[in-house]
């Protein structure tokens, strides 16, 4: 648990954590002035708000900012998780949380609306300012506008704005231009009567949700039948709107048929945006394809994100899927309110990469448009393509260092040794790149074997198999430790990969930038922007590994000569090897040092327990 040192509320939070039900619900987080800056759901909610007051160290910078700023918890009990799913939908809607994630406001994009109205009418809009049955979004307005010529061409509907009433109140009204034309079947001078006017309607209706086969055979039926009435002209007309509703359904058919009813997702993200794509397929058609921005609030992975998009846009687009086709498993989504579809083959496969192939495109597009706007914006970022110049400049390196990576060892008292390492591309974080290791062939805590170990083996691999080596290597550590890689990197695998040091001061921080050999310090003040970016770096691969180190702690049996002492269990014991280093080190500490780090009565005991046995 968090103290009041990150929280000053703590204390009352902590009483009103012990409340909370393990039950389904949603909470959401306050701030002091009593504004929501965070809304989620969950299984347990016990489990789920608690666990952001724990592990705080874990936790990245944007968690802990929001937990830093909550004042307040409130909680919503619900029966299923679907209901869960439902109410932070709406709630996130009402309230816009600071630290949510939302798509877009929706008030930009073109809608198609059939107007709740006695005599509806079809019309474009952006927003849900009018009362009806919205259909959309759409990607942009000549696809919108095609499809309403399309539509305008098959069926006559009113676009004036009169007060027409199902009673018959307005048989005196004068057609319009519209009627003239044949846009309009006038059913304001009673020229049309209520019944045909909302059978067409319905058929426009069934068009927009994609419901192509039943309007055919019903208009094919129909033609045949004017054809045996010897009605040639008007089944003429006929014959040429099913042609056009047939070319209209061609274009749109992706695949099969028999893919009745399924939305598609995908998504792609960087370390500030994701960018999610939803299509509608219905009888194997493209209703329409959806791409939209997400700015990331708190670091989310992919997954989290499609938990936010898919019931937003499936409750958006008025979507009646069951089937939702995903690139990944998203473990929020409850299969009680759509079922995923992960992996797929055959056509549901084409389905996901037709997805990711807009997403990509809208993901280039929103880049593009960012770096017109604002020149310091791109990928890789102006800022950061200087930094790494500047970068390169100060360590003659021969290639602009474009890929980073950087290693960094994790043990406590050569137990559960593990490493890890982390690529940072273009200056920002490329996880899907980031590697971990477990220690084979080292025994104790040997930081110095275990970088040579984890080194070897990792450019090794990229040497054979002829893949890119980084164009600088970061070694977690001073003089030592870059001694360590140039002897695996250049002795034993005859590889040259240009070598920097960091090395941090006796507070833990991040000191100096060391490069060559001998190692020589690199000038750099601790505000500037370049050393900013080698400190994230430092900082991002050291929580990397702890947090590899603690997962694997986790999973096994912790025992050291600390918990042999009576009274001592493994989270005392494991607090002072982290805060000391070594039973070697606790052994030189006076007893005063050791009541001050965990009491007196356990300081006592671990003070006279090591004193007798040296």
């Amino acid at each position: 648990m968090i103290d009041n040192s990150i929280n000053k509320n703590i204390d009352r939070i902590a009483m009103r954590l012990k409340t909370i039900p393990e039950t389904p619900g949603v909470y959401q987080h306050l701030d002091e002035s009593g504004k929501v800056i965070y809304v989620g759901k969950a299984r347990n909610l016990q489990r789920r708000v608690s666990s952001y007051f724990t592990h705080y160290d874990d936790k990245s910078a944007k968690i802990k900012m929001l937990v830093r700023n909550i004042y307040d918890i409130r909680i919503t009990v619900v029966a299923t998780e679907v209901d869960a799913l439902l109410l932070e939908n709406n709630l996130i809607k009402r309230y816009q949380p600071r630290y949510n994630s939302m798509l877009k406001d929706d008030k930009s994009y073109p809608y198609l609306c059939i107007t709740d109205e006695d005599y509806p009418r079809l019309i474009f809009t952006r927003g849900h300012h009018v009362r009806g049955q919205y259909f959309g979004p759409y990607p942009n307005q000549r696809i919108l506008r095609e499809l309403q010529t399309i539509i305008r061409q098959l069926f006559t509907y009113r676009t004036c704005e009169r007060k027409l009433k199902v009673d018959g109140s307005h048989p005196d009204e004068r057609p319009c231009m519209k009627h003239q034309i044949g846009l309009c079947s006038a059913p304001c001078a009673g020229l049309q009567s209520y019944e045909d006017y909302m059978a067409s309607i319905e058929n426009i209706r069934r068009i927009l949700k994609g419901d192509f086969g039943e309007i055919l055979d019903e208009m094919k039926s129909r033609m045949l039948a004017l054809a045996d009435e010897l009605r040639f002209e008007e089944a003429e007309v006929l014959k040429r709107k099913i042609q056009l509703l047939e070319e209209y359904q061609s274009r749109s058919a992706v695949v099969d048929s028999n893919v009745r009813d399924v939305d598609v997702f995908n998504i792609m993200s960087d370390d500030r945006y994701a960018y999610v794509n939803m299509m509608r397929i219905k009888n194997g058609n493209v209703i329409y394809s959806f791409s939209n921005e997400i700015r990331k609030q708190l670091d989310e992975s992919d997954a989290e994100i499609l938990a936010t998009v898919i019931p937003t846009l499936h409750e958006q687009t008025q979507s009646t899927a069951t089937e939702a086709v995903v690139p990944m498993a998203v473990d929020d989504i409850p299969e009680a309110y759509i079922k995923q579809n992960v992996n797929p083959k055959g056509d549901r496969r084409k389905l996901l990469e037709l997805s990711m192939r807009n997403v990509s495109a809208y993901a280039q597009q929103c880049r593009h448009q960012r770096a017109l706007v604002n020149p310091d914006e791109g990928t890789p970022t102006r800022r950061n393509e200087h930094l790494l110049e500047r970068i390169q400049h100060a360590l003659n390196l021969p290639t602009l260092p474009m890929n980073i990576e950087c290693f960094d060892n994790s043990n406590i008292q050569g137990a559960y040794p593990v490493a890890a390492m982390v690529r940072f591309t273009g200056g920002k974080p490329n996880r899907k790149e980031y590697r971990k290791f477990n220690i084979k062939t080292v025994e104790g805590p040997d930081d110095y074997a275990s970088m040579a170990e984890v080194i070897y083996r990792r450019y090794k691999r990229l040497h054979e198999e002829n893949q890119p080596l980084p164009d600088l290597l970061v070694v977690d550590g001073g003089r030592g430790q870059m001694e360590v890689a140039r002897q695996v990197i250049q002795d034993q695998l005859r590889l040259e990969i240009p070598i920097a040091g960091l090395a941090k001061d006796d507070r833990h921080r991040t000191s100096e930038l060391l490069y060559g050999f001998p190692p020589a310090v690199v000038g750099l003040k601790p505000t500037d922007p370049l050393f900013h970016l080698l400190e994230q770096i430092q900082n991002e691969v050291h929580r990397f590994a702890i947090t590899f180190h603690k997962d694997k702690r986790s999973r096994g049996t912790f025992r050291t000569q600390l918990t042999d002492i009576p009274g001592i269990g493994p989270k005392t014991a494991r607090d002072l090897l982290l805060r000391f280093g070594s039973v070697k080190q606790i052994k030189s500490l006076t007893l005063d040092d050791l009541i001050q780090a965990i009491g007196k009565a356990k300081g006592t005991e671990v003070y006279n327990y090591l004193q007798a046995d040296v």
